[in-house]
């Protein structure tokens, strides 16, 4: 099906101009003015804004977790980031102690097959390297799983440390990989969460308490020191405080190769959502954990600033009703992570674009552009130019609703945003050419999204 969109407004990481977009065969083929080329549709954008589909690099579906499983399968979780206008989406696929970095991948193509509504990739969680294993790393770059995760929290599931860590870092070196970090000094942490419990402590505003900022940034720290060693780029993971975010803009300054994102959760919600009566706090139990609110602004200003590049979700969610309750009398016990995969790109609007903080283009690039260079999808992710995919949102400047529970898509019980008023909103979703989502209804099929063999950061 071929498709034209007239006189809409192109927003992309560069470029803001009035121009049609002629699409075919899953391409776009033609930019212009004034285009009268014969399409099966013709779509009016006029007085809003076209811009391409967004790319979130961190989201957890069907991720087990003990007993449970996070509550968003490749179903849900893709269909619920179309009506947010993400089109593109990176999900970990986690090895466990037990298995191989191919199992562990082979796992999540299962959990994908058949599912997918929009187009996805994967990295791979990696929780143990030995000698036997060390090849693996290049197999999976030679399949387009270009980028890794080490976590240096989670003492005894997945916590690495720093020997593997380096070990990671000069292996994926070697086939242009790149290494993604969950910086917090788990140990350091553990040492306080056993502290706390022996003190009776163990309502849900604990699970952040016991976490500092300075578990995060000595983390940091420490592995960018690790990337220097290594020699290799190094991407840090849902920076969540200003401690991190100095240590980070200290070795960008100095020339260091070191790139970060931050997540929606950071930037509107902060340790008072938690200070509330009852277990309510633990719809807010994330890691790392939400900080005082002062830090918003210095993350907001991070983003400005380029010393964070990127915005992602870290979507992971648990139902508040028999998930999030296996932690009602120990705050340990809580699973961490929330829903976000669908607000993503409204919240950066408006908080960004229509409070002031950042500009369109600059929206465009940390929700979509950035994402897609950093993680070997770019040009054909990521912006809207000739031989891109057709991933397109035709974004209304004036569209007003209502963030709540009770509207969302995703496949889970409560908001982290109830109640927030958003001016913005994706009107038509488009992917690869296919209209996905119009006016409020989904039109996509399950399993029409494609797996993205990625190439290397650009």
């Amino acid at each position: 099906m071929s498709l034209l969109i007239k006189n809409g407004r192109i927003i992309t990481a560069a470029k803001d101009y009035i121009a049609d977009v002629f699409i075919d065969k899953e391409k776009i083929t033609l930019i212009d003015t004034a285009l009268n080329s014969t399409a099966d549709r013709i779509i009016d954008a006029k007085n809003k804004y076209v811009i391409p589909g967004g790319v979130d690099v961190h989201t957890h579906l069907d991720m087990p977790l003990g007993e449970i499983t996070s509550s968003d399968d490749f179903e849900t979780g893709t269909r619920a980031a179309a009506f947010g206008g993400t089109t593109t989406i990176i999900d970990y696929a986690t090895q466990t102690r037990e298995t191989s970095m191919r199992a562990a991948l082979d796992s999540w193509f299962k959990k994908a097959e058949g599912k997918a509504v929009i187009d996805y990739g994967f990295h791979i969680i990696i929780t143990h390297l030995q000698s036997e294993n060390s090849d693996e790393i290049g197999e999976m770059i030679k399949e387009g799983v270009t980028s890794f995760k080490l976590f240096m929290a989670y003492p005894n599931s997945l916590m690495v440390d720093d020997e593997i860590i380096l070990k990671v870092m000069r292996r994926s070196a070697e086939f242009g990989g790149l290494v993604c970090i969950h910086a917090e000094d788990g140990l350091a942490i553990e040492k306080i969460v056993k502290k706390t419990l022996t003190e009776g402590k163990t309502i849900p505003i604990y699970h952040a308490l016991t976490r500092p900022t300075t578990a995060e940034r000595d983390a940091v720290v420490r592995a960018i020191e690790l990337s220097q060693r290594a020699n290799t780029p190094v991407y840090i993971v849902h920076v969540s405080s200003n401690d991190a975010l100095e240590q980070i803009a200290i070795a960008r300054g100095s020339g260091i190769k070191v790139f970060a994102e931050t997540c929606p959760q950071y930037l509107f919600l902060s340790l008072d959502d938690m200070n509330v009566p009852g277990f309510d706090g633990a719809k807010f139990v994330l890691t790392p954990p939400l900080r005082e609110k002062w830090n918003q602004e210095k993350l907001w200003d991070g983003l400005r600033k380029d010393t964070l590049q990127i915005v992602s979700t870290d979507h992971c969610p648990f139902n508040y009703k028999h998930q999030k309750e296996i932690g009602l009398n120990d705050f340990t016990k809580i699973p961490n992570g929330g829903p976000g995969i669908e607000n993503r790109i409204h919240l950066i609007y408006q908080g960004g674009v229509n409070e002031g903080r950042i500009s369109l283009n600059r929206w465009v690039k940390i929700t979509s552009t950035a994402p897609a260079k950093m993680f070997g999808l770019f040009p054909r992710k990521g912006t809207i130019a000739v031989g891109s995919d057709a991933d397109i949102i035709i974004w209304d400047p004036e569209k007003e609703h209502v963030i709540s529970a009770k509207t969302h898509h995703m496949n889970v019980d409560y908001s982290l945003y109830e109640g927030m008023m958003i001016k913005g909103d994706a009107d038509i979703v488009i992917s690869r050419g296919d209209v996905i989502v119009e006016d409020g209804k989904f039109y996509g099929k399950p399993g029409r999204g494609n797996y993205l063999k990625r190439g290397t950061y650009v």
